[in-house]
């Protein structure tokens, strides 16, 4: 790989300006989404709005620290049914959704990609260090969207003036060209009125994906945006699609069930798929008999 390819990987990069006022994340997602429409074998509807669910939860996750996360749930009377997105601030991200084969029906009138997860609920959980159990907050979904529902959230939830660009772009054929996205936060202290502004400015800008399809990095993408104000970048992290299942996780999971339920299970093997990744993995007949033993044992 040269030093070009190397650049034009997925990451994130965050700034704040010199003057202290705003915070700014660029990301781009472009494999990672791919890997995602690949792995749960997305329609195109689907790969759009999970690929934004993606890219919002990694540019919210990027607040975090070290592995806390958090996870994104949209949940609405649209075809789509559900989609499910977590990462943490270590750049690693997965989701799904609940109907991969999604479509929508366009000979209607007024027809548009929000009708994909219709009117609901987004459910955002964060898991943090030190706290027994995740803080939740759930909102009704404004436009259906993604972008603008998460711009929301941190607006009534957070109650941080933020603006945020999310998109996924494709090609003629219908292939993924790139995606990405960026998050602007205002910091106390910021003169009134200047967020309006930036979003405003946002909203004249081409979508975000365009400037990566023009091969400029994440650091001419933040500087550009920003301008005239100077950014000062605060870090960088190689962003992926990963899911950290594995067979002894799901060995663990079953060691968990009663054992009346794994007695059910005995004399057959078992096939286990993770929904958020779809990676199967096969649990054989001798492996059922040893956590059936192993829960005897406890009840003796």
């Amino acid at each position: 790989m040269d030093k070009k390819d190397f650049l034009l990987k997925d990451r994130l990069i965050k700034g704040i300006t010199e003057d202290g006022f705003f915070k700014i994340s660029v990301v781009k997602t472009t494999d990672m989404v791919k890997e995602a429409q690949e792995r749960h074998q997305l329609s195109l509807l689907s790969t759009t709005m999970l690929g934004r669910a993606l890219t919002g939860v990694m540019l919210l996750a990027s607040e975090l620290k070290g592995e806390e996360r958090i996870q994104l749930r949209f949940e609405g009377d649209g075809p789509i049914g559900f989609m499910v997105t977590e990462a943490n601030s270590l750049g690693e991200v997965r989701g799904y959704v609940g109907n991969p084969a999604a479509q929508i029906d366009y000979t209607k009138e007024n027809a548009s990609l929000a009708d994909g997860i219709g009117l609901g609920v987004l459910t955002l959980s964060k898991s943090l260090y030190n706290e027994a159990e995740p803080r939740t907050s759930t909102i009704q979904l404004a436009k259906s969207d993604v972008t603008t529902d998460i711009a929301l959230y941190l607006a009534q939830s957070e109650q941080i003036d933020s603006a945020i660009m999310l998109d996924v772009g494709f090609d003629k054929d219908g292939n993924i060209t790139e995606s990405g996205g960026l998050l602007i936060q205002k910091l106390p202290g910021a003169p009134d009125g200047q967020i309006d502004l930036l979003q405003e400015r946002l909203a004249s800008f081409p979508a975000v994906h365009t400037f990566f399809e023009d091969g400029q990095y994440i650091d001419d993408v933040m500087q550009k945006v920003m301008s005239p104000l100077k950014v000062k970048e605060l870090s960088r992290q190689l962003v992926d699609f990963f899911c950290r299942c594995s067979k002894k996780r799901f060995l663990n999971a079953l060691s968990m069930l009663n054992h009346d339920d794994l007695k059910d299970m005995k004399d057959e093997s078992q096939e286990i798929v993770c929904q958020y990744c779809n990676n199967r993995e096969n649990i054989s007949k001798e492996e059922i008999a040893a956590l059936i033993s192993t829960s005897q044992a406890k009840m003796n």
